[in-house]
């Protein structure tokens, strides 16, 4: 686990590089990186049908909303890891733990259910694969001083193996694998694909987990980051629907992202797709912030953790 913090740029999933596979990466990677698409794909296709046909059948508590589309949509993406992988592990947001070996599927089969069940169009599906032994510390200690982001066999979780974000109602795919780069649509992108702006007209994604939403000392600390950050940019989008917005970062048109205790199921598939998009990378501990360029990044990350030793 990385306890210092961690500087990176430009890596596009440097460890299929270094092993002479080239910028496509390995073929184990690839192979997980088709199936996440093609389960992300079944998902929201259920979803984006159920969408259209107005009926959320939501059911909401003091801090989530549940809907029977998120089930279904679940189902339809288990069956196909499944079918591809049947020894693999999985991790579900509805249906919870599935025990394997090798790989790891954590899935959020409906990511944005809130703005789904209110008839807002911008949700999206997400399955990423990590290695079956990347589990977040169960010790209180360790999670609060890592966010438990570490592994209990000291795999770090946050170097996902291949991920697939899918967001129904617009038709969009973005795919990704360790040195393969991110393919949305098809097309090869990066985080330099769309205008690159200073930090000052920078527009960027901000995503927090349930250690916030809780209330606390992580609320306090977070209100802190998310106003300095807002003052160093010209927007902050507060995503309830973050794996569409790390898509959107993947392909340049946002400029940079900040995450806080973020959720596991989310920031996964996230990392992966800002790292193979040759993002620049800052994170320690609970903190990670993504840029488009040094200078975004930099700004951001001064920002931030000049807020949290103030707070």
């Amino acid at each position: 686990m990385r306890d210092d913090a961690v500087e990176s740029g430009g890596t596009g999933g440097s460890d299929g590089d270094a092993a002479g596979e080239g910028r496509d990466g390995n073929a184990a990677d690839a192979t997980l990186a088709e199936t996440a698409e093609r389960a992300v794909t079944a998902g929201g296709a259920y979803l984006r049908d159920r969408f259209a046909s107005g009926r959320s059948d939501a059911e909401y508590s003091a801090m989530d909303v549940k809907t029977e589309a998120g089930h279904e949509a679940e189902d339809r993406i288990l069956s196909v890891l499944r079918e591809r992988h049947p020894g693999h592990a999985i991790t579900a947001e509805e249906s919870g733990e599935h025990a394997g070996e090798a790989v790891r599927w954590v899935v959020d089969p409906l990511d944005g259910t809130n703005n789904f069940a209110v008839g807002i169009p911008t949700f999206g599906v997400a399955a990423t694969a990590v290695a079956a032994d990347a589990r977040l510390a169960a010790d209180t200690e360790s999670a609060a001083r890592l966010d438990g982001r570490t592994s209990v066999s000291g795999t770090d979780p946050r170097d996902p193996l291949a991920t697939a974000v899918a967001v129904p109602t617009l038709e969009d795919c973005y795919v990704a694998h360790r040195g393969g780069g991110v393919r949305y649509n098809g097309e090869r992108v990066t985080v330099t694909t769309g205008d690159t702006v200073d930090p000052a007209h920078a527009t960027v994604g901000m995503l927090v987990g349930p250690a916030v939403l809780s209330g606390g000392v992580e609320a306090r600390e977070w209100e802190a980051v998310a106003d300095a950050v807002e003052s160093e940019v010209k927007r902050g989008i507060r995503t309830w629907a973050p794996v569409v917005y790390w898509g959107l970062f993947a392909r340049g048109q946002l400029d940079g992202f900040v995450a806080y205790h973020p959720p596991e199921r989310e920031q996964l598939a996230g990392e992966l797709l800002a790292r193979e998009a040759d993002a620049v990378e800052r994170s320690e501990g609970p903190l990670s912030v993504f840029g488009a360029d040094e200078a975004t990044a930099d700004a951001l990350w001064t920002a931030a953790t000049d807020a949290l030793e103030e707070s």
